[in-house]
C-alpha cells in the first residue's frame, strides 16, 4: 500500500475536482451494469484524500469540518456511490481520534496514512432499532473475539481494515473492533441491491469467532454515550453527498434545457431556455442550491467548535447546526433530480441517458436518517431548549 500525503485544503480540492471528473466518466456504466469500483477506489485511497481529517500531529492534513463537507460534494457530483464510499472510513478516523489511546492513534493513523482504507461493520438490519445491536466482543487474552452479523456495510468490500461495532459481554459497553479485512472468520458478502447508490457494496458482514489484537479494540462509548461531535460530523458528510447529488442533477439540467429540450408550443418561444418558467425554475434550482451550500459550510464551523469543546452546549449546537443543513441539502437533492426531468422532458426518461441514476441515489442516500424527525428536534431546541439526542444519528 502506498498513499500521496496531502497537506492542505486547496491541494485536498484540486485532488477531488480531478478524481471527480474520473469518476464523472464511467459513473452511468458502472451503475447500469452493476460494476464495483475497485479501481476507483484504489485511485481514491493512493491519491491522500483518505488521510485528511488525521491530526497534524500524526502526519495528517486536519482539515477543517467545511473543507471536509467541500471535498465529499464535489467527489458525489462525479459519482456520488463513490463518494459514499469512504464515508465511514472518516467516521471511524472521529473515533480514533477521540477514543483511541496515543499509541493506538499512531499505528492506525499510520496505516491509514500508508494508503489502508477502513470499511464499516456497524450497522444491523434485525433489532428493534438502529442502536439495538446483537454482535458481541469478548476479551480472551491478548485478543478479542467477535461474534454477529451487519448489514449496510458500506466499504467493508474494498477495505483493508473493517471496523466492527459490537456490545462487550463483560461490561455491557460498545467497544470498536478493527478486524483485518482477511481476519479468519469475517466474510463480506456483496449482496447489496437498493435501487440506488448501487456500487456502494453497502451488503453483509458475517463475523464468526473474529479474533482482533486488543491494540485495534477502541472503547468507542467514550464517544457515543456521552456529548460527542461524532454524530454530527458523520452527518455532514451525508448532508455533503446529497449537495453533490443535487449540483449534479442542476448542471445537467440546465445542459439539456440550453442544448437539447425542445421549448413547450404554448411557450411561443424558439428555444427551451427561452420558456418563463423553466427560466424562473432553474433560478429558484440554483437559490435553494446556494442556501443549502451556504448553511452547510456554517455548520462545519460550528462542528470545529464542539470538536475544541466537545461539552453538551457545543455539541448540541453542532447537532442542531447540522441538522438544519442536512434538511436543505435533502430538499434540494429531491427536488433538483425531479425537476431534471421535468424540464428536460421525455427524451430526458430514455435509459440510453440512464439520468434516473441521479434521481435513485438521491431518494436512496437521503433516506439515511429520517429527516421528518429533524425539524421537531430543531424547534424543541430553540423554542424549548431541549438539547438534541446523544445518539450519533443527528
Amino acid at each position: 500500500m502506498s498513499a500521496a500525503i496531502i497537506s492542505n485544503a486547496a491541494e485536498a480540492f484540486e485532488v477531488a475536482q480531478r478524481l471527480a471528473e474520473n469518476f464523472r466518466a464511467g459513473a452511468g456504466q458502472r451503475d447500469r451494469e452493476r460494476l464495483l469500483p475497485w479501481n476507483e477506489v484504489r485511485e481514491s485511497s493512493a491519491s491522500g484524500l483518505w488521510g485528511i481529517t488525521i491530526p497534524r500531529e500524526f502526519g495528517g492534513a486536519q482539515l477543517r469540518q467545511r473543507e471536509v463537507a467541500e471535498v465529499f460534494r464535489i467527489l458525489a457530483g462525479g459519482d456520488s456511490s463513490l463518494a459514499q464510499i469512504p464515508q465511514n472510513h472518516f467516521e471511524i478516523v472521529d473515533l480514533i481520534r477521540q477514543s483511541a489511546s496515543e499509541a493506538q492513534q499512531r499505528l492506525i493513523f499510520g496505516r491509514i496514512l500508508a494508503g489502508a482504507r477502513l470499511g464499516n461493520a456497524f450497522s444491523e438490519s434485525k433489532g428493534k432499532n438502529v442502536e439495538d445491536f446483537e454482535t458481541r466482543i469478548r476479551r480472551e487474552g491478548e485478543f478479542y473475539v467477535l461474534n454477529g452479523e451487519k448489514f449496510y456495510s458500506t466499504g467493508a468490500l474494498f477495505a483493508d481494515l473493517v471496523p466492527i461495532i459490537a456490545i462487550s459481554e463483560d461490561d455491557g459497553l460498545v467497544y470498536a473492533a478493527i478486524a483485518e479485512r482477511d481476519a479468519p472468520g469475517l466474510n463480506v458478502i456483496d449482496n447489496w441491491n437498493g435501487f440506488g447508490q448501487r456500487t456502494t457494496a453497502s451488503g453483509t458482514v458475517t463475523i464468526e469467532n473474529v479474533q482482533v489484537p486488543a491494540d485495534y479494540v477502541l472503547p468507542a462509548y467514550i464517544a457515543y454515550d456521552q456529548p460527542s461531535p461524532a454524530g454530527p460530523q458523520s452527518q455532514l458528510i451525508h448532508a455533503a453527498i446529497d449537495l453533490g447529488i443535487a449540483e449534479a442533477a442542476i448542471e445537467k439540467t440546465i445542459d439539456l434545457v440550453r442544448n437539447h429540450t425542445r421549448p413547450w408550443i404554448d411557450a411561443q418561444q424558439a428555444h427551451a431556455w427561452q420558456d418563463p418558467y423553466s427560466i424562473a425554475a432553474i433560478g429558484d434550482l440554483k437559490i435553494r442550491f446556494h442556501a443549502a451550500q451556504e448553511v452547510l459550510a456554517e455548520a462545519g464551523d460550528v462542528v470545529d467548535a464542539a470538536i475544541v469543546k466537545p461539552n453538551l452546549e457545543y455539541v448540541g449546537r453542532a447537532k442542531i447546526a447540522v441538522a438544519e443543513a442536512k434538511i436543505l441539502t435533502t430538499e434540494i437533492a429531491i427536488l433538483a433530480t425531479n425537476k431534471l426531468f421535468e424540464l428536460g422532458g421525455t427524451r430526458s426518461t430514455l435509459a440510453v441517458h440512464n439520468l434516473d441514476r441521479l434521481w435513485r441515489d438521491a431518494r436512496t442516500h437521503t433516506l439515511h436518517d429520517p429527516v421528518r424527525w429533524k425539524y421537531s428536534i430543531i424547534g424543541k431546541y430553540y423554542l424549548t431548549g431541549t438539547e438534541p439526542p446523544l445518539h450519533s444519528w443527528i
